[in-house]
């Protein structure tokens, strides 16, 4: 499905990255349209890929774009906290890199009736995976006026959170896309409206991860990644939205040993390297990238290293 062909982001940030991985299988955990997966497949013919999406449409889409890699491809329908299931599906005990690129990609955003975009119209669905049942619709229209607003505060960093909960009850049922933008766009104060790019993007990207539980998934995701991992291997995560960042960097300390005991007094916390964070490289895309693909702007990456298993008191 060339509809779903998108620019990835950070690609060449992400080939270099895992450059310095060991030879064997990468897990691509948020497959999409397969375009990093394309590229790290052709920049290290000594490596193959495990891509796992819940999105069959992603699926079709990246076996078309990496035909010339069929040999090296495999796949797996599936939400990425199970990694540990893919990688028994085929047979994978131990990997060299894990990558996630977070959020909802340009081609869902594209699709109308994937229900994801407040520029188009659509029913108001966001599933990643369309054989759930749950869907935008039942947040937007079953959750009380309270429990609205927390997701819509929590999730999408939202100020005007409880007028726009307030908006939401009031005109229900809501059934489409721009019928909800509509209403949060009213909700918002005119002067707010004028900044920070379209007034409904924080709402509806807070229904979305709520729809598809994306925060809650994704710290044992993550524990996952780094526990299947070979030590020289990487976990590289691309994130959006600062509640994926904040996850993603409280899990990578946990990982890389983080503690609250004194430098100079044994650990009596029990804590345990296995990785270290990779520095030197570049957290955001660069401002040509940002210019042309506005899906990079709010990108931030954060990688770590696997390491062997040292106590504090070793280091």
């Amino acid at each position: 499905m060339s509809d779903f062909e998108h620019d990835p982001v950070m690609v060449d940030e992400i080939t270099d990255i895992f450059d310095a991985v060991p030879s064997g299988t990468v897990v691509d955990a948020t497959l999409g349209g397969g375009g990093h997966s394309y590229a790290l497949l052709s920049r290290r013919p000594d490596i193959d890929i495990l891509g796992i999406d819940q999105d069959s449409d992603a699926i079709d889409a990246a076996l078309a774009r990496l035909t010339d890699f069929a040999d090296r491809v495999r796949v797996s329908r599936r939400r990425f906290d199970e990694l540990d299931e893919a990688l028994a599906e085929h047979g994978v005990s131990e990997i060299s890199g894990v990558l996630f690129d977070l959020g909802v990609s340009s081609p869902q955003l594209d699709r109308p009736e994937r229900g994801f975009s407040y520029r188009h119209d659509g029913p108001v669905d966001m599933r990643m995976n369309d054989d759930q049942q749950w869907s935008g619709g039942d947040v937007v229209n079953g959750y009380d006026r309270n429990e609205l607003a927390r997701v819509i505060s929590t999730l999408g960093d939202e100020r005007f959170a409880g007028r726009i909960a307030d908006a939401i009850v009031m005109a229900r049922p809501i059934e489409s896309t721009v019928q909800l933008a509509e209403i949060v766009t009213a909700a918002i104060p005119a002067a707010a409206r004028r900044t920070g790019g379209h007034p409904a993007k924080r709402t509806f990207q807070a229904i979305r991860i709520e729809v598809n539980s994306e925060l809650d998934v994704l710290p044992d995701a993550l524990d996952r990644a780094v526990a299947a991992t070979v030590p020289g291997g990487r976990v590289a995560v691309l994130s959006y939205h600062s509640g994926e960042d904040r996850i993603a960097k409280q899990r990578f300390a946990i990982a890389a040993g983080a503690c609250d005991c004194p430098h100079d007094l044994p650990c009596v916390c029990g804590a345990i390297q296995t990785v270290r964070v990779v520095r030197g490289i570049p957290k955001r895309a660069s401002s040509a990238e940002q210019e042309r693909n506005r899906r990079s702007t709010s990108a931030l990456l954060r990688v770590v290293e696997k390491t062997e298993p040292m106590p504090k008191g070793d280091r």
